[in-house]
């Protein structure tokens, strides 16, 4: 590549005789120019041969391949060209590892490269180093890239490299050019096993000497391998816009998703907010239904009350009948002072005439506590008149909420829909890039075919931009869904605003209702009070008039009670069926008549026993209208 320079005393004879020979007008070239020119000429050659090769060969291409070991040995002498000289202690270094390090700052994709010619085990010098790097970077088809880094930045080549080098001038950023061309070869490069340290790095140009026809074939070749250059070109541009676009798609996708997250946020307060409404009817109904056991445990006491008095009752009655008893043995004992008794009637009659005008005192007191118990009522039946609107207020609380519940539910099938939709949008887009992958296939079907179906490619390609223009319009559909969802939501939050007023004024009713329970208890106990006061006062009378009545009976027991014997009866007084063996004869305690057991199955206590003693139906029904009128 370079002239050779004579020496001793033939060389400079031999040059003037040669400069003595040349024409005047040629001027003397720089031999640094020529070895740059010839490096890159043969940069040229080595990449066209390895593309051409690599095309008609058709398959991958492995490390045995001698145009791909031409063309790195090629590379090797263009980088090797105008490197500096660094001195150490024993001895010169030169190699391209250096510049090729620097790589790793400028473009951190060259890291991954980098870090694994470090970790070879098999190399031990920086050319192998080089050498592994080179095939690395031809296998990742990005040495066009890288190179071009190390180009643009030659303030830091300076260090590596002579100012006249081929990196450092306008040669070497056309070889970078060229290299671009070597995308399109796919090489499977095994840098382990290979000795990259001792190997000689040779051009071998009887490869590159070919004859006329060759030479019009590769021309041919040339042209063909334009035209498929420029289609690919075409293509990778088409793959990158729609790279391009696919990623808009997947942006606009996930703040489609974010705004749906935000929605879903929304739809969940709403939800907290009427889980919240419905807590509070539940306990406006728990409040009820304590007020209606409250009255009910209060008609139990006051049954239970009545239940005592009964008792009462019969207690005292089983007093009275002792002191009967007592009076009875008197009576026996002392017939004299039966006078005495009659005289004491009479009084008692005298007392039973100012007790009669008592009564009508106290009935006309009764009339007037009647008149404020009606009063009472009349307060009573507004209070529930108040109940009842209250309950109906919270009936059209209630259908307010179920109808909230269903626009609810509306919403959450709108939300379903809209997500069925994102749903077909990613499936969508999993067609369109499986499409994209199959696209991808067919380039490689078409390095290896022939140029008719570059016209198959381009109607695909149109194909799919009709689908991302479906994709943007369902897009567009799908953003009006978003904002019908989002007014409806709007709507929502002002009926939840309308719910929350109604629950305040229904609190107001509330604290109403019970003031009014306040003063209806207050009421209620006064009422009570005045009861109690009037019960006194009818035990009172009632016991006088029992006592009175007591003695009369015990009178007529004494005088007119007569027992049948069981001899005298031989039919039922009350059926005049005929007694038998079946059909037993029974006496009447009060009466003292015999009946069959039928007509005397009860049980009274009489005045005469304390106990329980069987009695026929007449004197039943007898002794049962006057306890009825005692009692009243």
């Amino acid at each position: 590549l370079t002239p050779e320079r004579g020496g001793g005393e033939g060389g400079p004879r031999r040059g003037s005789c040669m400069e003595a020979g040349r024409p005047l007008g040629m001027a003397v070239k720089d031999p640094t120019i020529v070895e740059r020119t010839n490096l890159l000429n043969m940069a040229k050659l080595s990449i066209k041969g390895l593309i051409e090769s690599a095309l008609s060969f058709g398959r991958t291409l492995d490390s045995d391949y001698p145009p791909l070991q031409q063309f790195f040995v090629v590379m090797e002498h263009c980088l090797k060209h105008g490197l500096k000289v660094k001195k150490s202690f024993l001895s010169f270094n030169k190699t391209i590892w250096g510049p090729l390090e620097i790589v790793e700052k400028l473009c951190p994709e060259a890291e991954e490269i980098a870090a694994s010619v470090r970790d070879l085990p098999g190399l031990k010098t920086p050319l192998g180093r080089a050498r592994a790097w080179l095939r690395l970077a031809l296998m990742q088809k990005k040495m066009a890239d890288y190179l071009r880094c190390l180009i643009i930045h030659r303030d830091l080549l300076s260090e590596f490299y002579e100012y006249h080098a081929l990196m450092m001038e306008e040669e070497g950023a056309v070889i970078v050019g060229l290299l671009v061309g070597l995308n399109v070869i796919d090489a499977n490069l095994c840098v382990k096993g290979e000795d990259l340290d001792s190997l000689v790095g040779v051009i071998d140009f009887s490869m590159y000497l070919k004859s006329e026809e060759e030479d019009l074939a590769s021309e041919e070749r040339n042209g063909q391998i334009a035209a498929i250059l420029d289609q690919k070109n075409y293509i990778e541009e088409l793959n990158r816009q729609l790279n391009g676009t696919i990623s808009s798609l997947h942006a606009r996708v996930d703040s489609l998703e974010k705004s749906n997250t935000k929605l879903i946020e929304e739809l969940a307060i709403a939800k907290n907010n009427i889980i919240k409404l419905q807590e509070e009817n539940h306990q406006l109904r728990n409040e009820n239904t304590l007020i209606l056991r409250k009255a009910q445990h209060h008609l139990e006491a006051t049954k239970v009350d009545v239940d005592a008095e009964l008792q009462t009752y019969k207690h005292s009655r089983q007093g009275l009948d002792e002191m009967y008893n007592e009076a009875r043995r008197q009576l026996r004992e002392e017939a004299q002072l039966r006078q005495d008794v009659e005289n004491e009637l009479m009084v008692q009659v005298s007392m039973k005439q100012e007790i009669e005008l008592a009564m009508k005192l106290l009935e006309k007191d009764i009339h007037e506590k009647q008149d404020t118990l009606i009063g009472l009522r009349e307060q009573l039946e507004e209070v529930k008149a108040i109940n009842i609107e209250m309950y109906r207020k919270l009936q059209s609380s209630e259908d307010s909420m179920k109808e909230k519940n269903m626009i609810i539910d509306r919403l959450e099938e709108k939300t379903s829909q809209i997500t069925a939709t994102m749903k077909q949008l990613e499936e969508r887009l999993q067609k369109s890039e499986k499409a994209h992958q199959a696209a991808l296939k067919e380039e490689k079907k078409f390095k290896q075919e022939s140029l008719s179906k570059s016209e198959s490619l381009q109607k695909k390609i149109s194909q799919k931009e009709d689908q991302l223009a479906e994709l943007e319009t369902d897009l567009k559909i799908e953003k009006e869904w978003r904002q019908a969802v989002q007014e409806d939501l709007q709507k929502e939050r002002e009926s939840v605003a309308q719910l929350m007023t109604e629950t305040q004024q229904i609190n107001g009713l509330k604290n109403e209702f019970l003031k009014l329970q306040d003063e209806n208890n207050q009421m209620k106990k006064i009422c009570h009070e005045q009861e109690e006061a009037l019960q006194d006062l009818a035990n009172k009378l009632s016991e006088s008039k029992l006592k009175i009545e007591v003695i009369k009976e015990a009178n007529k027991a004494l005088q007119g009670q007569v027992w049948l014997k069981d001899k005298e009866a031989s039919h039922c007084k009350l059926c005049e069926k005929e007694f038998s063996l079946s059909r037993r004869k029974h006496h009447c305690r009060n009466c003292g008549e015999i009946f069959c057991n039928s007509c005397s199955d009860n049980e009274l206590p009489l005045p005469s026993s304390p106990k329980p003693v069987r009695v026929c139906d007449t004197c039943h029904a007898l002794l049962l209208q006057r306890c009825s009128s005692h009692l009243s």
